[in-house]
């Protein structure tokens, strides 16, 4: 989740589809049952992959990220390096998914704010703009840190600003779609969280922690009306990307990512 405007303030282990007719009173063979299998999944962090993560309109992987032992983690504490001037958003640069499954685990500091993003493509500003967002952030903690969460929200007429707001809270479609608050199940901070990101032919799905927390049809005209209402009413590239790269958002916190398999669709 980003701030402020200068930042642009899945199911089973394989789909298979069956065609099978229903029963019939018949002297005809059923008709065939066709499967379709999903592809091998792909390790990000393996030795063949790591080296493929970088900064988001970069060619480094920014100061302050590390990737070793099975993990991709930024330390905030870390003294800054000043002659890095990109900015630390990062991305997986060894391919471009459309639909896919991608299963992470993390965890965040106390009062940490980021993001997963996909469909990511290079040359704006940042992937907040134009990109869909798993929102992660410390759903406990982080509005009492934040002060200034109050004025940012004001400005999209919340009745409570000083509060995270339902579109705001870990597991939501960042800005769009809220997730099941009742149906969750939220790690506290320095404990590792599973999130699952199904994105299929129209359907996408926001899973955590082995609950699914929302579905929503991109593209469609409810999704559309939920886009002219928000955050993104005034951004006319946000969403509308259907491939690109996979991304995760530092927004002033430690983070810290494993396990991070993405299974082509």
């Amino acid at each position: 989740m980003k701030l402020f405007s200068t930042q642009s303030l899945l199911l089973a282990p394989a789909f298979m589809l069956l065609s099978a007719a229903a029963p019939r009173l018949s002297t005809h063979q059923p008709d065939p049952i066709t499967v379709v299998k999903a592809k091998k999944s792909i390790n990000l962090l393996d030795k063949k992959n790591a080296s493929k993560w970088r900064g988001y309109n970069g060619k480094i992987l920014p100061p302050d990220w590390t990737i070793s032992d099975g993990m991709l983690w930024m330390n905030n504490e870390a003294k800054p390096d000043p002659a890095y001037k990109g900015g630390r958003d990062v991305i997986f640069t060894g391919q471009e998914f459309e639909y896919f499954e991608l299963t992470v685990d993390w965890k965040i500091a106390r009062g940490g704010n980021s993001g997963i993003f996909y469909h990511v493509k290079e040359g704006y500003g940042a992937p907040s703009s134009i990109s869909p967002e798993y929102q992660l952030i410390d759903d406990e903690n982080f509005a009492q840190m934040h002060p200034d969460l109050k004025d940012y929200n004001a400005q999209f007429g919340a009745k409570n600003p000083e509060q995270l707001q339902d579109w705001q809270k870990t597991g939501a479609d960042y800005a769009m779609h809220p997730a099941d608050e009742a149906a969750k199940v939220l790690h506290p901070v320095g404990q590792w969280n599973s999130t699952k990101i199904v994105v299929a032919p129209g359907r996408t799905e926001y899973w955590l922690n082995g609950v699914k927390l929302l579905s929503f049809e991109p593209w469609s005209a409810d999704w559309y009306a939920r886009k002219k209402a928000g955050k993104w009413a005034k951004s006319d590239l946000y969403g509308t990307l259907k491939t690109g790269y996979i991304g995760f958002q530092y927004h002033g916190s430690s983070l810290w990512f494993k396990n991070i398999m993405v299974k082509p669709l």
